[in-house]
C-alpha cells in the first residue's frame, strides 16, 4: 500500500505509536493519533512528537471517544502493541472496511535487508541483544529493534539492502501481522502469560507461532525442542527447523550437556563454547545462548566472532541481574521476571539461600510450578501488590509458610536486608507485572536498585 496522502489513524501515543507517526509522515501520509485515555494532555504528546517530527503540528489528535466521522476518514488503522486486537473501538474500525496493522507490520512493509525476529514468553530481551551483539561485530549495518525498546518503526526507513535487524517480537505484536515475513524467526519457548489478553494458551501459542505464518523453504526456524508448544510448532512451517535443546542430545540440532554447547550435523559434533566461560547464569541463558548462535550462524557469522562475543556478553538489565553486596548479602534484580516461568528460571539459577522479592499485578495466572520450583532454594518470600493474597495462599497450600508481607518494594528491601545472613542472596523476581505500582518493569528494577545501594554497606 502505497501511503503518500493517505489519511492514517495511529492508535496509542506511547513509544510505538509515536515511532509510527514518524514513519508516516516521512513517507507522505497524514496522520491522526489516537488514544482512548481521555485524561492526557494533547500538549504533552505533542511535545514528544516534536522531539520526533519536524512538523508534529500537522498531526491531528483525538483522545477519549473515537469518533465515527474519524475513522470514515481513514484508509488505514495502526495500532500499537498495548491494543487489544479485539478491542471494541478497534473491531469498529474493520466494521466500517478499514485496515488494521500492528506497528510492526507497517515497519516491516518500509524495512530493507534481512530480519531475524525473536520472540518467547521468556528470554526475548536477552536473546536478541545477544544476537544484535554478534551481528555489530561482523556486520556494517545492524538495527536492534522492537519489544526491546527500540521502536522498529523508527529505525525502518534507516534501513538499506545490506542491513540486518533483530527484531524482538511480542505476542501483542504479532496478533496483528499480515504480511511480516523474517529469514531467521525463533520461539524461544511458551508459557503461561498475559491469559488476561489472549484467553487461552492455546490462543496464546498460536500467536507466537504466527511468527512463522509467511516464512518459506528459503527460511530458518529456530525453535525449543525442550517447550511442547515450540516443538510443535515445527509442523506447521514451511522454513528449515532447527532445534535446540537443554535436556537432550540432539542428533540435528544444538545442545547442552555437561556444561558444554554442542552443535550437531547428522551426528557430527562442533564445538561451540562451554558454560563457565560464558558471563551469563543458569540453564534458562544456555538455551537463549544456543538459540543466539543458530540465528548467528544462520546469517553465516563466522564462528570465531560469534564465540568472542558469547564470552564478552554480560546480562542485561532487569534480567537475574547482580546488584551489589552488602554486609555479605548479593543483590539481584529480576525485575523482567515478570511471569512465573521467569520467576522459576530465577530461583534455578541461583547457588546460595535465596530470599525471594515477589508479587503484583494480577495477570489470571497461578503460581503453583513457582511455588513448587523453591525446592529448598528459597527460605523466605517476600510478598507485595495485588497478587499478594493469592501467592501467600498457593504458598501455603505447597507448605511454606516463611512469608512476609510488605506494603511497598522499598520495606520489602529494608527487610531482607534485616533478614538475610552473610553468604545468602535477595533476588528480586516477581512472578507479575509491575503495572499498578510502577510504570513498568524497568522502573520496578531501577528502584529495586537504588534502594539496595542505600543500604549500609
Amino acid at each position: 500500500m502505497n501511503l503518500n496522502h493517505k489519511k492514517v489513524l495511529v492508535v496509542g501515543t506511547g513509544i510505538s505509536g509515536i515511532g509510527a507517526a514518524k514513519l508516516l509522515k516521512e513517507v507522505g501520509a497524514e496522520v491522526i493519533l489516537y488514544d482512548s485515555n481521555e485524561k492526557l494532555k494533547k500538549d504533552d504528546i505533542r511535545h514528544r512528537l516534536a522531539e520526533k517530527i519536524s512538523d508534529a503540528d500537522t498531526v491531528d489528535i483525538v483522545l477519549g471517544t473515537l469518533p465515527e466521522t474519524v475513522i470514515k476518514q481513514c484508509d488505514l488503522a495502526v495500532i500499537s502493541p498495548g491494543v487489544p486486537a479485539d478491542a471494541d473501538f478497534v473491531n469498529e474500525i474493520r466494521a466500517h472496511g478499514v485496515d488494521v496493522w500492528g506497528e510492526i507490520e507497517l515497519a516491516y512493509r518500509y524495512s530493507k535487508g534481512r530480519l531475524a525476529a525473536i520472540t518467547g514468553t521468556n528470554g526475548k530481551t536477552t536473546t536478541t541483544t545477544l544476537v544484535g551483539e554478534i551481528f555489530k561485530a561482523y556486520f556494517d549495518s545492524v538495527f536492534v529493534v522492537g519489544n526491546i525498546g527500540q521502536s522498529y518503526t523508527e529505525k525502518a526507513l534507516e534501513t538499506t539492502d545490506r542491513s540486518v535487524i533483530a527484531a524482538e517480537i511480542s505476542s501483542f505484536q504479532l496478533e496483528t501481522i499480515s504480511g511480516f515475513h523474517p529469514f531467521v524467526s525463533a520461539i524461544l519457548n511458551v508459557t503461561p502469560d498475559h491469559l488476561n489478553r489472549h484467553y487461552t494458551m492455546e490462543n496464546y501459542a498460536a500467536v507466537k507461532a504466527s511468527i512463522m505464518k509467511n516464512q518459506t523453504a528459503d527460511d530458518f526456524a529456530v525453535l525449543n525442542y525442550e517447550d511442547e508448544y515450540a516443538r510443535a510448532a515445527a509442523a506447521h512451517t514451511a522454513a528449515r527447523v532447527i532445534f535446540f535443546s537443554s535436556a537432550r542430545t540432539l542428533e540435528d540440532g544444538y545442545y547442552y550437556k555437561d556444561g558444554e554447547i554442542v552443535r550437531a550435523v547428522s551426528g557430527e559434533k562442533r564445538h561451540i563454547c562451554y558454560e563457565n566461560e560464558l558471563k551469563i547464569l543458569g540453564i534458562h541463558n544456555m538455551e537463549n545462548v544456543m538459540a543466539a548462535v543458530a540465528v548467528a550462524e544462520c546469517f553465516r557469522v563466522p564462528s570465531e566472532i560469534i564465540y568472542q562475543t558469547l564470552i564478552h556478553f554480560k546480562a542485561v538489565p532487569h534480567r537475574i541481574e547482580y546488584v551489589a553486596t552488602k554486609r555479605g548479602v548479593d543483590y539481584y534484580n529480576d525485575s523482567k521476571g515478570t511471569n512465573t516461568d521467569a520467576a522459576i528460571k530465577a530461583v534455578q539459577a541461583m547457588v546460595k539461600p535465596t530470599i525471594v522479592i515477589g508479587g503484583g499485578y494480577d495477570k489470571k495466572v497461578t503460581f503453583d510450578d513457582w511455588i513448587e520450583a523453591f525446592d529448598g532454594k528459597v527460605k523466605k518470600l517476600v510478598l507485595l501488590g495485588a497478587t499478594a493474597d493469592q501467592i501467600e495462599a498457593c504458598a501455603r497450600a505447597h507448605g511454606f509458610n516463611d512469608i512476609i508481607r510488605v506494603s511497598t518494594l522499598e520495606e520489602a528491601v529494608q527487610v531482607c536486608a534485616a533478614q538475610a545472613s552473610a553468604g545468602d542472596a535477595v533476588l528480586l523476581s516477581p512472578a507479575c507485572a509491575s503495572w499498578g505500582m510502577f510504570k513498568n518493569y524497568e522502573q520496578r528494577g531501577d528502584m529495586f536498585k537504588a534502594y539496595v545501594q542505600a543500604l549500609e554497606a
